[in-house]
């Protein structure tokens, strides 16, 4: 089958579509009135967004074959106007191209095959990073979608998420109870991070799930002691967020993490299915989003980003009284809002 040029060579099954329209919701505040909101929630996406009445130029170029939808989203990265979607539903990722308006599914065969997709990243050169815990490997491919090297063994290997830090790509691994750091370029095991800690330390990490890395602060979900650790770069520990409850600022089941540029964190909660927002001394703010009952709220979340660079695909959502700071979206496993988009607002003087 000859495929038309796409976003990434071997994603064959796109449409080539009218621009996408989100669905607009006004009124939805976080805290809500009378209260000075600091969070709007603006929009959802969903692969029915894109998916409109197809062109006959496109039925021409790409036949009536469907295009699968986002069925379990996970893991979320969002880059030059592009998202990226890390569905284990569909074996393979959703790419969303807000600069052309064009969806398409990326499920590479051969060397590349996905079994598990979980989390994503998205390098300055627009090289593709999944970390696949089925596979047991970090998967890596180039900007067109070519396969170029996998990372990691069928051993004490299963990574749940993964970054790119200068020159480092950092991965968490829950089986060994640490991140593997390996070279960027040449894939090579550098060290593992955080190994000095053992049971009973604070700096200890019983299950690290998500990880994201500041200048100053490597921040790690640490899913089995219910705490976000933060530590130095170079491993020493510093600090934790929360603990296990129902109170405000505990947690049941973080998840996703992210850092603004002011420091403050965001923690998906996918046991109570919202989004909490602790500032750079762990004091918790506010949160977002609840147990799903409509437009806002979350469903089994998973997955947090910030973005200050793709503000102009979603300014028109935004509430006239308020000016736009940074984009937060989360993605949601299950429900009919599938990554929920977020603006962080101040009030218009």
């Amino acid at each position: 089958m000859l495929c038309a040029s796409s976003l990434f060579v071997g994603s064959c099954g796109r449409f080539l579509h009218k621009p996408a329209k989100f669905k607009r919701i006004d009124g939805v505040f976080y805290p809500p009135p009378p209260d000075t909101a600091h969070i709007q929630y603006l929009t959802s996406i969903n692969g029915s967004d894109f998916m409109g009445n197809r062109t006959k130029f496109a039925t021409f170029i790409m036949g009536t074959e469907e295009v699968s939808r986002m069925v379990k989203p996970y893991g979320i990265g969002l880059r030059n106007g592009k998202l990226y979607v890390c569905d284990p539903g569909i074996g393979g990722l959703e790419i969303f191209d807000f600069t052309q308006n064009k969806f398409s599914n990326f499920i590479p065969g051969g060397t590349g095959q996905l079994r598990s997709p979980l989390n994503c990243f998205i390098d300055k050169n627009d090289y593709l990073y999944v970390a696949d815990p089925g596979r047991h490997e970090v998967v890596m491919f180039d900007s067109v979608g070519e396969y170029l090297g996998k990372v990691g063994d069928t051993g004490t290997f299963k990574p749940t998420d993964v970054m790119i830090f200068e020159n480092e790509m950092w991965v968490t691994n829950p089986d060994n109870h640490k991140l593997n750091v390996y070279d960027k370029h040449t894939h090579q095991m550098l060290r593992y991070f955080a190994d000095q800690y053992g049971p009973g330390d604070d700096g200890f990490l019983y299950s690290p799930f998500n990880v994201y890395i500041t200048n100053d602060i490597v921040y790690i979900t640490d899913f089995g002691d219910f705490k976000i650790k933060q530590y130095d770069h170079n491993g020493k520990f510093i600090t934790s967020i929360g603990s296990y409850g129902t109170g405000t600022g505990q947690f049941v089941r973080p998840k996703g993490i992210a850092v603004d540029k002011e420091a403050n964190l965001f923690v998906v909660d996918a046991g109570f299915e919202n989004t909490q927002m602790f500032n750079s001394k762990g004091q918790l703010l506010m949160f977002f989003g609840g147990p799903y009952k409509g437009p806002g709220d979350m469903w089994l979340p998973a997955k947090v980003i910030v973005d200050y660079d793709n503000m102009e695909y979603f300014t028109k959502y935004v509430d006239p009284n308020y000016k736009l700071n940074y984009l937060i979206l989360v993605s949601n496993q299950y429900g009919p809002d599938k990554i929920n988009v977020y603006g962080s607002i101040t009030p218009v003087k």
